[in-house]
């Protein structure tokens, strides 16, 4: 019966994409072609918050009209980058309200002059709600952090001789709302003996700093005028042949030809078709693979789409290259497949967070991880809380790091963030979340929450339309969120695929009690899996430590704890991955900042890496772990132990 669970899925699941809610409008990753052109617009921009009691002094004055340095003192911002741990400005660090970034640009002439070109802006993340004018006209409005926008801004270019100088400006606002996502309230404190009047904070719900600001890359880049708008892959295998169906959308143009070329590695032709849809068919494929899983992991295709169309200025062509992995994902009620074998999370939870940049984008940081990613033997992840920049996903398929991809569902701690405008919102953003991230081989998952409140009835509704949704917009992903509840109330968990638990024994309770983490976390396993018969990853589990810290026998906050309550953990999970249990991702990867609290020094410290990247006891611990995993149930031996050594920085 499991088997023929999984064999369905994978057969139906990309079949059904045909049948899929149809999302509109793309948003392909901007890649250099021969018709396509980008410029970045990353580095320094001018800067101002907005202090005035009521943050609407920008808006009343008009602040787009002219340039930003006109209405008052400005900043040097870097972009990207979360503006709250930049200036020495202590008011930046907790500022609440609307914050204004401004640059100037000049186009190349044939932008400008060329009519059959179109010209787009591309904001990669503004958090939470930015609006968008170019030379003062009001050209954009976006909700929502951590995913991509874009405005096709040819007519505000393309206007006559001095139209190659663009001023671009970019208002932010990073209050939280019981509407937003994340949710947040504003409190105001109306004590005037003690506090100030109109005095007012941001109350969050959830255990990192709510960094803001033009936290990924702002671009500028070209099409044609008709284009290849978006390109929707799923994949299957056939005996030993993989199936690539797609799907490509064309925008500014009924008449046009598309060509479909299939290349591999070695840039040789492996299949080809023409039209809007189709199937391609490879025989002998090379399956995307993860790490660790097979000697030859994520194997990438090419998916080469040439446009060519009609229109009234003549013939006009595009060109578009999406990587692609052939793969197939399911789910059985005991175990989690990756092309029909049984595939084992061992990986960590991570932040998008790092010293003064906060969540800004950064490459040197982004590749020092994927090295003790491998390091580590860890061929996995989460994106907890938020969707992560699209390079980070890019670097995930090339080195075969598998995905959990979870929105920015979190906080969903009282009852009125569980409304109607809330669900229609969260929707919308899991709308986007799929757009983006639909043709990433890594994704093997989507997330819609983490720690909802889910023993409430009005939660166990809106969980189970967020979950429905977003099953239809993907058939061939299973459906998770992230439940700290208790097996016998949750009210979201029969409505997911993979029942994900996070757990901190002997931590948040029973604090100490090391001794008591095997019963607990046996009982919790045997009770999740005796109620919804699905396979389980416990997807958070650790313990506070700050490094240099050491006690024994361990106390909490020591180096010698974090291993100790790890090693409990670790008798229970080889008991039952055995069984139903199909993963493990500790928290955290790295140490993160939080909000300030009594319970935080500096921010949260359950990394088994510090901030600054560097290893704690415990990442020794998990690295023996993950690697010994690696050998015994995935790997040929020699292989892997030569590659845990080949990649080994500290032995």
């Amino acid at each position: 019966m499991a088997r023929g669970l999984a064999v369905a899925w994978a057969v139906l699941g990309p079949l059904l994409w045909g049948c899929a809610l149809a999302l509109q409008g793309g948003m392909l990753y901007p890649r250099e072609s021969p018709s396509r052109e980008r410029k970045e617009l990353d580095g320094l921009w001018s800067f101002r918050a907005d202090f005035s009691d009521n943050r609407r002094r920008g808006f009343e004055e008009q602040w787009y009209r002219r340039p930003l340095r006109e209405s008052g003192p400005t900043l040097d911002m870097p972009v990207p980058s979360s503006f709250n741990d930049i200036s020495q400005d202590w008011r930046l660090r907790h500022f609440v309200g609307w914050v204004w970034y401004e640059r100037e640009v000049i186009l190349p002439e044939r932008w400008t002059q060329d009519l059959s070109t179109r010209v787009v802006l591309r904001i990669g993340s503004a958090h939470a709600y930015a609006i968008v004018w170019v030379n003062g006209v009001d050209t954009l409005e976006h909700e929502g952090g951590y995913l991509p926008f874009e405005a096709d801004i040819s007519n505000l270019v393309q206007v006559g001789p001095l139209s190659s100088q663009l001023r671009i400006t970019i208002a932010i606002n990073n209050t939280l709302t019981p509407t937003t996502l994340p949710p947040g309230t504003i409190q105001y404190l109306t004590d005037t003996s003690k506090y100030p009047k109109g005095y007012f904070v941001q109350n969050t719900y959830f255990d990192f700093f709510n960094y803001a600001g033009l936290q990924r890359s702002v671009l500028l880049y070209t099409t044609p005028t008709a284009y290849i708008d978006d390109i929707t892959v799923t994949t299957s295998v056939e005996h030993d042949s993989g199936l690539v169906n797609y799907q490509i959308s064309v925008k500014g143009s009924n008449l046009f030809e598309l060509e479909v070329r299939l290349l591999d590695a070695e840039n040789k032709l492996v299949a080809n078709g023409t039209g809007t849809q189709g199937q391609l068919k490879v025989p002998g494929a090379r399956l995307w693979w993860p790490y660790l899983m097979h000697e030859r992991p994520a194997y990438l295709y090419s998916l080469e789409v040439r446009l060519t169309a009609q229109m009234s200025l003549g013939p006009v062509s595009d060109f578009y290259t999406l990587p692609v992995g052939i793969r197939t994902v399911a789910v059985t009620e005991s175990q989690f497949l990756i092309n029909g074998k049984p595939f084992y999370f061992h990986g960590v939870n991570k932040h998008e967070d790092a010293d003064i940049r906060g969540k800004g984008f950064d490459w040197p940081l982004l590749v020092k991880d994927f090295n003790l990613l491998r390091w580590l033997g860890a061929n996995a992840f989460r994106t907890s809380h938020y969707p992560y920049a699209e390079e980070v996903l890019q670097m995930c398929d090339r080195y075969g790091i598998v995905v959990i991809d979870e929105c920015p569902g979190v906080g969903l701690a009282l009852p009125q963030f569980f409304n109607n405008v809330s669900l229609q919102n969260h929707m919308r953003v899991m709308e986007e979340v799929v757009r983006r991230d639909k043709n990433h081989p890594a994704v093997v998952m989507w997330s819609v929450a983490n720690e909802p409140a889910s023993h409430l009835e009005s939660a166990g509704y809106y969980l189970k339309m967020v979950i429905t949704h977003t099953k239809a917009l993907d058939p061939s992903r299973p459906v998770t969120f992230v439940t700290n509840s208790n097996y016998a109330a949750d009210k979201g968990a029969p409505y997911v695929d993979v029942i994900c638990l996070n757990s901190y024994y002997s931590w948040y309770h029973d604090y100490g009690h090391l001794e008591l983490i095997q019963q607990q976390l046996t009982t919790q396993f045997e009770s999740w899996y005796k109620t919804y018969q699905k396979p389980i990853i416990q997807s958070e589990y650790g313990a506070e430590t700050i490094v240099g810290f050491h006690q024994d026998p361990p106390l909490m906050f020591t180096e010698e704890y974090q291993k100790s309550l790890l090693e409990q953990y670790h008798v229970v999970l080889d008991q039952k991955r055995r069984k139903y249990v199909v993963g493990e991702l500790i928290w955290n990867f790295a140490d993160f900042m939080t909000e300030q609290s009594p319970t935080r020094v500096l921010g949260n410290k359950k990394g088994v890496f510090t901030r600054q990247r560097q290893p704690k006891s415990a990442a020794f611990l998990l690295r023996e772990r993950y690697w010994k995993i690696a050998n015994e149930t995935r790997y040929p031996y020699s292989i892997a132990k030569s590659q845990c050594l080949e990649n080994s920085p500290f032995t």
